[in-house]
């Protein structure tokens, strides 16, 4: 199924200059959906993987069902002030300002192998930080998965030391 025809473009959302990729077209068609992840799961075929890693919030929606394809637990990374028990934090630039995302210290163990999964690569700033969070912490990044990659933004260059792989690309 092609997927790039399913997702829907809002232009000058959330602000002027954007062209926003609504992904919600394809949530809401179960077929879609189940296309959107069984071809990621796809793309993380051949790798050992103990932990599927997804980010607040689209990052869930795609990562916790791939990770039940592979059979793999899923870890949640959220923004700050959302998990209850200890947590380690990574703060990371943005073109004005930083943010941050937390994880729970005890999510990752030594020498887990990791896979980091969004829905969208854009700079690469919040996936760099998520892998700096589970490295921190002991884990091997053995791979990230995207389903939306904007070439044009270059995520790639700060992603350099990581094996990426996107199902669709604009």
């Amino acid at each position: 199924m092609n997927l790039k025809d399913k997702i829907r473009s809002i232009m000058n959302h959330p602000k002027e200059g954007i062209d926003f990729k609504d992904i919600t077209t394809v949530l809401k068609d179960a077929k879609a959906f189940k296309a959107c992840i069984d071809q990621m799961t796809d793309l993380a075929e051949g790798k050992d993987i103990d932990l599927v890693v997804g980010t607040e919030a689209r990052g869930f929606i795609v990562g916790a069902p791939l990770a039940l394809n592979i059979e793999a637990g899923f870890v949640p990374v959220r923004k700050p002030g959302k998990l209850p028990s200890e947590i380690v934090s990574y703060e990371y630039e943005l073109e004005y300002g930083t943010d941050s995302i937390e994880m729970h210290k005890d999510a990752i163990k030594k020498g887990d192998k990791v896979l980091l999964v969004d829905d969208l690569l854009a700079t690469g700033g919040t996936a760099l930080a998520s892998a700096k969070l589970v490295e921190e912490l002991g884990g091997e990044v053995v791979g990230m998965v995207f389903f939306i990659e904007l070439e044009s933004l270059e995520a790639r260059k700060i992603l350099k030391d990581y094996d990426i792989k996107s199902l669709v690309k604009f």
